[in-house]
């Protein structure tokens, strides 16, 4: 099964979920030969409820991912943590809908997001998978935080956006330095929000899976192997330009 832990729907927060995007997402995640992907976007994203609630028209769920057509989209989202950090969520679909409802109540903005321990603890046992998102960004980094809490990590992100922008060799050896000094597993994600940027890494296992939980065991045994595209700095570097022409565009319209 090759997939990616970490790609997004949206344009970007603000913007409306859009099936025609998503399915360019879909199609270009084929294209790259990719069998699934974790939908990880962002818990506060606005309207986050359209993007489950759209897909549960169209898509048959058995609870832990969607079948697209044949492709595996596992259920999944992004949340903010109050140490400043990124944390990729994902497991059984009513599970994370429990804990999204949680922090929907109570830690949606930034002078209320939730502490990473206490997330662990909402996570952990509804059997979810909780991976530390771009450990190393300038902008949202996790390094810092205390170890024995990073301990509790199921697995830390190979960021294809940080591989283009910290530098692939840098990232690569920064990231897996800290999971070899904790003992925590890493994945790769390409933390696309467009076609341009899917595909620029991705994970190869051997076998094929039907839960997050079989995932994860896999991944804590080793048995998989991270994939970068040749491609990824044009990838990543096609996708950010993209993304200032869209910007612009909407300032226009505004």
């Amino acid at each position: 099964m090759k997939i990616d832990f970490h790609i997004h729907v949206k344009l970007s927060k603000k913007t409306n979920f859009e099936i025609e995007h998503f399915n360019s997402m879909i199609n270009e995640a084929k294209a790259h030969g990719l069998d699934a992907i974790t939908l990880t976007e962002h818990f506060n994203t606005h309207r986050f409820e359209d993007v489950y609630g759209t897909l549960d028209q169209l898509y048959p769920c058995n609870n832990h991912y969607y079948n697209v057509d044949g492709f595996k989209l596992f259920t999944g989202m992004e949340v903010d943590v109050a140490e400043g950090g990124h944390i990729l969520v994902s497991g059984p679909k009513d599970k994370l809908l429990e804990v999204h409802a949680v922090l929907k109540e109570n830690h949606l903005t930034a002078d209320r997001f939730i502490g990473l321990e206490q997330l662990f603890d909402l996570c952990h046992p509804r059997g979810l998978m909780v991976i530390g998102g771009h450990p190393f960004r300038e902008s949202n980094h996790l390094y810092h935080i205390d170890k024995e809490l990073l301990k509790r990590f199921d697995a830390f992100d190979l960021n294809g956006k940080d591989l283009y922008e910290i530098g692939i060799q840098e990232n690569i050896a920064k990231v897996l330095t800290l999971g070899e000094e904790l003992g925590v597993p890493v994945i790769a994600g390409s933390d696309a929000h467009q076609m341009f940027q899917v595909g620029c890494v991705h994970n190869d296992f051997a076998g094929n899976f039907e839960t997050v939980a079989e995932l994860k065991e896999a991944i804590r045994a080793g048995g998989y192997k991270r994939v970068i595209s040749p491609n990824l700095n044009l990838q990543v570097r096609t996708a950010n330009y993209v993304k200032k022409l869209l910007k612009k565009k909407v300032e226009v319209v505004v």
